[in-house]
């Protein structure tokens, strides 16, 4: 692979090192790498940690590395999933206390993408996570629709039971990256759902971003993928109201747990108020709401309504 283009000038713009979790990404990498070389107004470096491809991927990668040998190192991940992945590069301890971009394996960033996320968290002094929107494409490239708005102030309470904080376009600031270092690997399902959660438990922001600045790729590999249509959003309230919805808020918990001593009162009290809500019914709907535990869409709120009073959550 040659270089796509040729960097000059970059030791004056702010530095930002992206970490890319692969498994069996070949199909689609070239065009995530291609689009990462050519982020403006940045001075980046990449991190890859690789789960054990058989497909192609290390080889791209490698290629990759031979075209920007001083900006590229590849490292063997833990092979325990991307939550994993990710986690064990944002807590290793040769990472720089820089601005850290997290990347998918299978998305284009438009060529602003860093450049407008650094913007909005340079002014923020306590710890920050930015998130924006994305253009939804299919394996192809087609365009399928608009990633959607949320409604409200993101907060620890909404937090608990909605992610809003998109692992494709998550940047942290430095302040964010030295909590999440400081408490550590955790045990969770979805990484961007822990940065959501320990950085509004610990007080800090999450910065939402109207503008479109990738394209999210949707096909058979997605770990989750976006709810487009009524199948998929029947499937994830299947997936709150049953078993695996009731392994993921545990391992949320426990996450929690252990970050305890980096939470604010206020999210601590929080949480022993909701250890001592009443178990299901209406009064369990009602507990909810009067901690400001609620979701922003109305169906998604619906769902955790019928969940409370089950008992599922």
């Amino acid at each position: 692979m040659q270089p796509l283009f040729r960097i000059r000038g970059t030791s004056s713009l702010p530095k930002v090192t992206i970490l890319l979790a692969t498994f069996q990404g070949a199909a689609h990498l070239r065009e995530q790498l291609a689009s990462i070389a050519s982020q403006e107004g940045v001075n980046w470096v990449l991190r890859a940690s690789d789960d054990g491809s058989d497909d192609g991927t290390l080889e791209v990668l490698t290629q990759f590395c031979a075209a920007y040998p001083d900006r590229v190192t590849l490292r063997a991940g833990p092979r325990r999933g991307a939550a994993a992945n990710f986690l064990a590069m944002l807590c290793a301890p040769d990472l720089a206390p820089a601005p850290v971009a997290l990347a998918d394996q299978d998305d284009i960033w438009y060529p602003t993408k860093l450049k407008k996320a650094l913007s909005r968290l340079e002014t923020i002094s306590d710890a920050a996570v930015y998130t924006a929107r994305s253009r939804h494409v299919d394996a192809l490239g087609r365009p399928l629709g608009l990633s959607r708005r949320h409604c409200g102030a993101p907060s620890f309470g909404n937090a608990l039971v909605q992610n809003r904080v998109s692992g494709h376009a998550a940047v942290l600031n430095p302040q964010s990256l030295a909590l999440v270092r400081a408490v550590g690997p955790v045990e969770v399902p979805f990484h961007d759902w822990w940065l959501a959660l320990l950085i509004t438990g610990a007080g800090g922001t999450v910065v939402e971003d109207d503008a479109v600045v990738l394209d999210y790729r949707q096909h058979g590999g997605n770990v989750l993928g976006a709810p487009r249509s009524w199948r998929a959003r029947l499937t994830r309230a299947a997936l709150v109201l049953g078993p695996q919805g009731r392994r993921i808020m545990s391992a949320n918990r426990a996450a929690l747990a252990r970050a305890a001593p980096f939470l604010t009162e206020d999210a601590r009290a929080l949480l022993d108020r909701l250890d001592t809500a009443p178990a299901h019914g209406v009064a369990r709907v009602h507990a909810l709401s009067r901690l400001g535990i609620r979701r922003d869409a109305p169906a998604a709120q619906a769902v955790l309504t019928l969940a409370a009073t089950l008992g599922r959550y």
